[in-house]
């Protein structure tokens, strides 16, 4: 069975939609299954997230986490064209990882939300990525061979799967289509890694 790791930070609700939306997408593809986690607003001084586990989500997760997955999905509201400080934070304790070279070789997708339409969702896409392509991880995008990348009048890129706050009147509630295409970027990683786990 190929895990995939989806690991978000949310504050409003609608990042962690989408990560619910990655996870239907990769529990549709046979011999793949998800496992969801974010991390906290705020963390401690040492390398373990706070504890107790919130009783209202998913757990916070753990740097064993990486290493027992075949895959990563990565989320994060739009921080100034950025991922927000608590994913990045998280990211920057991986470097034994690195060191080991535990993600090398496993595929990644990434996604985001913003309040407004120009708000930096590509630059925070390929802020996420930047950290992936060090630990020479596969990234994984959404092609326009997608139709809902060419229909979308909200969110989606070919960079990742993405949510406009503004497009949904403020309410936070995804677009069909960007549900479809959070979905789609899951089942892509997910194939992709259940194709790399086959012998």
């Amino acid at each position: 069975m190929a895990e995939i790791l989806v690991l978000y930070y949310s504050r409003g609700g609608a990042t962690a939609e989408l990560a619910r939306q990655v996870c239907r997408g990769v529990e549709s593809i046979a011999g793949a299954s998800a496992r969801l986690r974010t991390v906290p607003a705020v963390w401690a001084a040492s390398e373990e997230p706070p504890q107790p586990v919130p009783a209202d989500g998913p757990p916070y997760v753990t740097l064993a986490d990486l290493g027992e997955v075949q895959g990563l999905v990565l989320g994060s509201p739009t921080r100034f064209g950025n991922m927000a400080a608590p994913l990045k934070y998280f990211l920057d304790g991986t470097g034994a990882l690195w060191l080991s070279g535990g993600l090398a070789g496993k595929p990644a997708g990434v996604f985001t939300s913003t309040q407004t339409m120009h708000g930096g969702q590509e630059t925070t896409l390929v802020s996420m990525m930047l950290p992936l392509l060090h630990h020479g991880m596969y990234l994984v995008g959404i092609p326009y061979t997608e139709r809902a990348l060419n229909e979308t009048r909200s969110g989606g890129s070919p960079y990742g799967a993405s949510h406009v706050a503004v497009t949904a009147g403020g309410r936070g509630a995804l677009s069909d289509d960007e549900k479809i295409l959070a979905q789609v970027l899951g089942r892509r990683v997910a194939a992709l890694a259940v194709r790399l786990a086959s012998p």
